[in-house]
């Protein structure tokens, strides 16, 4: 359709699996499920409730008369209440007990839940999956020493692979944050429409005890370990902050990679892949723009903010339940999992495909390296008899002049050039240049990728090994 909106969102960033997940159809059928878990907990409770009505039920409980319940609904504007009457068409032998005792938040919540959590499965599987791709990229180029910032500015010097693993540290945050709020999610159950289970007192006479076991059976059914205890009319919608902050750290998260991967791309030393016939520019034809992780940073700005609408939601929530959560709910859960969907396929395809040029790595690094290397060359001269206050001075002076070639004269680095000269020093460019192994200035680097992957990542691989290996598929 060209002649009205649709979502980018879904035509451009999420994948066809996390569609489906927020799809009309996943919903209705969803519902169904609920109504049949609930017909059958009240016939094992009790109820006069017969296997004829069970078996009508899941015999139509996937085809679903979209039809009907779009007539009905233009009729009474209930949505539920016109899926009850839809069902009930096809069911006629058990239209009389959909929906017994129950309000329409014991489809919408439940089912809210249920598919937050299908999708956080999801999210979850791609994540590892980016952790996995970030790992062998960190294992290969454990080694590989490049110059570090900060500030941005020239420091100290890290391993490529080193730098990796901040990345990827940041990424393990959110899979245990993910894994914490996944396994700690919970129906609501069938309370009511204030929470009370009243209704249900009426239906069982007043007996509690049977009552009590309404909520675990269903969470049951549903695959749930349990409901929430308590509640209002829905479940508490601190519930949709929990879980749409978990995906703000995943772009958080994404965010800085994506950012790093940027900055490096400017400087030549690590290239996000570019395919054999891409275009950078429209005007400039040699151009290689980093668009897949300006998309991620773009994509992840959006998720951060949406995060602020469940928060505020939920803070604002009056007494056992309001409806101004409804039209937010619908807008920014879904379109928080689409992005976010969107985010990880890139940040994969990206982390699979990324370049690295060691020469340009090397350059930059060796051009700072004398400046980096000055306490080493001032110890090896204090050992051979020199002052070392003298040397300090001596050292401040000639880095002061070389930099000075460098900014204001647009000349090579000749600071070992000048240490040589100087008699303070009695140094040879020769004894100089020894000092210039930049592995000699990595520190533990390759050491903590190795620890680091061994000891927090590897694990938690082995554990998930058989959802490795998946392939992103961009659009463009």
């Amino acid at each position: 359709m060209t002649d009205r909106y649709q979502s980018p969102l879904s035509e451009r960033y999420a994948s066809k699996k996390m569609q489906y997940i927020f799809s009309p159809d996943m919903k209705f059928r969803t519902w169904r499920r609920l109504w049949i878990a609930l017909a059958e907990t009240e016939k094992e409770l009790g109820l006069n409730i017969t296997d004829e009505q069970i078996e009508e039920l899941k015999a139509h409980k996937d085809d679903i008369n979209y039809d009907v319940a779009k007539e009905r609904e233009a009729l009474v504007r209930h949505d539920v209440m016109s899926h009850v009457y839809a069902y009930g068409v096809q069911c006629p032998k058990a239209k009389g007990i959909i929906h017994l005792g129950a309000t329409s938040c014991y489809v919408g919540d439940n089912t809210d839940i249920i598919v937050m959590a299908e999708a956080l499965k999801l999210v979850r599987t791609k994540l590892i999956n980016v952790i996995a791709e970030l790992a062998k990229f960190a294992e290969e180029y454990k080694a590989l020493p490049t110059l570090a910032f900060t500030h941005f500015q020239p420091a100290q010097p890290t391993t490529v692979g080193k730098r990796a693993t901040l990345w990827l540290q940041e990424f393990m945050m959110d899979f245990e944050d993910l894994e914490y709020v996944l396994k700690s999610l919970k129906l609501l159950g069938s309370k009511g429409t204030t929470g009370t289970q009243a209704s249900f007192l009426e239906l069982f006479d007043g007996n509690h005890e049977t009552i009590d076991k309404i909520d675990p059976m269903i969470a049951k059914k549903l695959g749930f370990q349990e409901c929430y205890a308590v509640s209002g009319q829905t479940y508490s919608r601190k519930v949709d902050a929990r879980v749409l902050n978990i995906l703000s750290g995943i772009a958080l998260s994404a965010h800085k990679m994506s950012n790093d991967i940027r900055l490096l791309q400017h400087l030549k030393e690590v290239e996000e892949p570019f395919e054999k016939n891409q275009i950078g520019s429209s005007a400039m034809a040699y151009k290689r723009n980093p668009m897949r992780s300006e998309r991620i940073a773009s994509l992840s700005r959006y998720v951060m903010i949406d995060a602020l609408n469940p928060a505020i939601t939920s803070a604002t929530q009056w007494f056992e339940r309001t409806l101004d959560d409804s039209a937010n709910k619908r807008l920014s859960i879904p379109e928080g999992f689409l992005a976010i969907d969107g985010i990880l396929d890139l940040c994969l395809n990206v982390v699979d495909g990324l370049v690295v040029y060691p020469k340009v790595i090397e350059k930059r690094l060796r051009s700072e390296l004398p400046f980096m290397a000055t306490e080493n060359i001032m110890m090896d001269a204090v050992k051979a008899g020199g002052d070392r206050q003298e040397l300090h001075e001596r050292i401040r002076e000639l880095s002061m002049e070389a930099g000075k070639n460098v900014k204001v004269n647009g000349l090579e680095n000749n600071l070992l050039e000048l240490i040589a000269a100087d008699p303070a020093f009695n140094m040879t460019i020769e004894e100089l240049n020894q000092t210039m192994d930049p592995a000699k200035y990595t520190g533990r680097s390759k050491e903590q990728v190795e620890t680091f992957l061994e000891n927090v990542v590897n694990p938690v691989l082995e554990a998930n090994k058989e959802i490795l290996g998946i392939k992103a598929t961009i659009n463009v």
